[in-house]
């Protein structure tokens, strides 16, 4: 791609001071000045909509911001227009003015944007809350005490009534209601399910992404420890306890480079994957080992330079897209409006912190070596972590979204979610090419006019520690048991999936390994190589893919001649890191009736590193081993 396009106005700075993280921040909120309305209450970022309705999403391109703005002056910083944001505050809460954000009602998602509120009154009254005319004071504490009486969903949106709560009591308000806070406090605790890990939502639910974490619920309980600390303190340490245990399973969603893996929904969120390192920071946890100071601030600050530097996450004036690495509303939630994404802001909370927090002190240290090189299985959230070789990704099964959300299948069923590759969701319902089916299996029961792949997973178990073992029903005469076995150090590139079907009709299978970026050096379609030339390899019972972003590959490893390996060129917009992606896959036909249909399937992918183009050479000698299927599972299969 020409260098001219391949920019952020973000690029140059380097972010690895206090001053230089503050500019990054200040460089997203001017922007947001041009879209501001003239009463300073609503941001107008766009046109798409959502499930809600306007007001409430031009409230969230105002609020939004507030939880780095916050952090900012919470930290000793200033900014000249913070009074943009005072004025929304007296003219958002008034019901006599024209930018009136609306009455709280039942399940509304106004709740959601008085947790940055309440942040905000917490931690930076004296900006935000002092300079308030005593109307507008009385008008913003009526507006948020408005929701102590209204019904919430049964999530992770209990905290936000939590921190609207904390918030009128930083600023002595009688809206403030201590029983109810405490009542959502004490539910909220309900989720909790131990190993620091929360549910996002009450016992049924099999859902641990990054509502469990930065987005929400650890994020929440750090900032409560701080924040409550004198007044709660027997919980504010139980959070604090819960954290250091969590954060010792978190590290290995996380890459050498920065990167997070890419699970679950609401990643047009960004940053606010990593936020929770900035959260452990502001409540003065110390780091439990492996862990150090300069490893959490590398944890933050890098995943925060990632951001910097991907061009499609920005407008042409700074401001976010609706998106991952490009704007995508394939991937979207009916929840992201144009002011969603600077849930991102969230990041910015080591602003808060003073110069002379070890976060800042601390020199900046890489990827913890003792983490390298390991495969982890996290019992809670039913995922197998490794980093084998520089390939950070997770086995998973057994999430399934409680409610019904865009793309769930995608975002939570798929068999693995890598930090280089990226998970595909669909952008239509009649080929393989608009499935997008990455790191799936799916069958198709009409000769390929439709799919189905897994979103439902039942009897999901972490085996000996070793692999993981699940039940999928496509059908009510379709059984698939599939096995996901982690890499080895003897062949660290491969992971290995064993799949048992049992089926009553006909069936056509496809099956994908990582989506790979599919463009050759200049920059046209990837064509077919052999080598560890750029290009594609279609070779009997395996494909593969190589291309700047590195190598992705799929092999049969039994006799099954049937099985034929391809290099799909997936549909534009399919992943979410890349708008043009090959994915190696293995497509088959399976006749109804036959006992055990066993499918045998190893992947294999190494990304490019430290932003060299390609992965590093001497590959196809680790293309060339295979996996072995542990004894257990070849003796099911024999």
């Amino acid at each position: 791609m020409s260098a001219f396009a391949n920019t952020t106005p973000f690029v140059s700075n380097p972010i690895s001071t206090k001053a230089e993280l503050a500019q990054y921040l200040v460089g997203l909120l001017d922007p947001l000045a041009a879209h501001t309305s003239p009463g300073g209450a609503r941001v107008h970022l766009g046109f798409t909509g959502t499930h809600y309705d306007e007001a409430a999403a031009q409230l969230e391109g105002f609020s939004r911001p507030i939880w780095g703005l916050a952090s900012l002056l919470a930290g000793g910083g200033s900014y000249p227009d913070v009074e943009r944001w005072v004025r929304g505050f007296a003219n958002g809460t008034n019901p006599d003015h024209e930018e009136f954000w609306g009455h709280m009602r039942n399940k509304d998602q106004r709740m959601v944007e008085c947790s940055a509120i309440g942040f905000a009154l917490s931690v930076a009254k004296e900006h935000l809350w002092d300079p308030l005319p005593a109307e507008g004071k009385r008008n913003l504490e009526n507006w948020l005490g408005g929701m102590n009486d209204k019904e919430m969903p049964n999530t992770n949106w209990l905290w936000f009534r939590v921190f609207a709560n904390l918030g009128l009591s930083k600023v002595g308000s009688p809206r403030f209601d201590a029983k109810r806070m405490k009542a959502d406090l004490d539910h909220l605790d309900t989720f909790y399910i131990g190993e620091g890990w929360s549910r996002d939502g009450p016992e049924g639910v099999v859902q641990l992404d990054y509502y469990s974490s930065s987005f929400a619920i650890q994020y929440a309980q750090l900032v409560y420890s701080k924040l409550a600390q004198k007044d709660d303190p027997e919980r504010c340490e139980e959070f604090r306890n819960r954290a250091r245990h969590f954060a010792l399973d978190f590290v290995h969603y996380f890459d050498e480079e920065g990167r997070a893996i890419t699970f679950g929904r609401s990643l047009t969120y960004r940053a606010a994957m990593s936020s929770f390192w900035g959260a452990l920071a502001f409540a003065d946890v110390d780091p439990p080992a492996p862990l150090t100071w300069g490893a959490i601030k590398g944890l933050q600050l890098r995943n925060l330079r990632y951001w910097a530097r991907q061009p499609g996450a920005y407008h042409s004036d700074g401001t976010f897209t609706i998106g991952f690495c490009y704007p995508n509303h394939n991937m979207t939630e009916n929840y992201n409006s144009p002011g969603s994404p600077y849930w991102f802001c969230k990041s910015f909370i080591p602003l808060a912190l003073p110069d002379s927090h070890p976060f800042w002190t601390a020199p900046e240290e890489p990827y913890p070596a003792a983490l390298r090189n390991t495969v982890k299985a996290l019992r809670k959230p039913l995922h197998i972590a490794t980093n084998l070789s520089g390939h950070t990704y997770v086995l998973s099964s057994g999430q399934q979204c409680s409610y019904p959300v865009k793309q769930s299948a995608a975002k939570y069923g798929k068999f693995a979610y890598s930090s280089a590759f990226g998970y595909s969701v669909p952008v239509g319902s009649l080929t393989l090419e608009e499935l997008g089916a990455d790191s799936a299996l799916a069958l198709s029961d009409d000769a390929g006019e439709t799919w189905k792949v897994r979103r439902e997973t039942r009897d999901a178990r972490i085996e000996h520690g070793r692999w993981l073992r699940s039940m999928w029903y496509p059908w009510p005469d379709v059984a698939v048991e599939t096995w996901l076995v982690p890499p080895t150090p003897a062949v660290p590139l491969w992971h290995l999936r064993v799949h048992r079907v049992r089926t009553a009709r006909k069936l056509l299978s496809a099956e994908g390994g990582w989506a790979i970026y599919g463009q050759g050096p200049d920059d046209r379609a990837l064509e077919p190589s052999t080598g560890e030339a750029y290009g594609t390899l279609e070779n009997g019972t395996e494909a593969r893919a190589t291309s700047k972003a590195g190598v992705s590959g799929i092999a049969e490893l039994r006799d099954r001649p049937t099985r034929k390996g391809k290099a799909l060129r997936t549909d534009a917009n399919t992943n979410l890191i890349v708008p043009r992606a090959v994915l190696p896959t293995l497509a088959d036909e399976h006749e109804a009736g036959e006992k055990d249909i066993w499918l045998v399937t190893a992947v294999f992918g190494l990304p490019n590193a430290n932003g060299r183009d390609g992965a590093a050479p001497g590959w196809e000698a680790e293309w060339k081993k295979r996996p072995l299927i542990p004894e257990e599972i070849a003796a099911l299969i024999s």
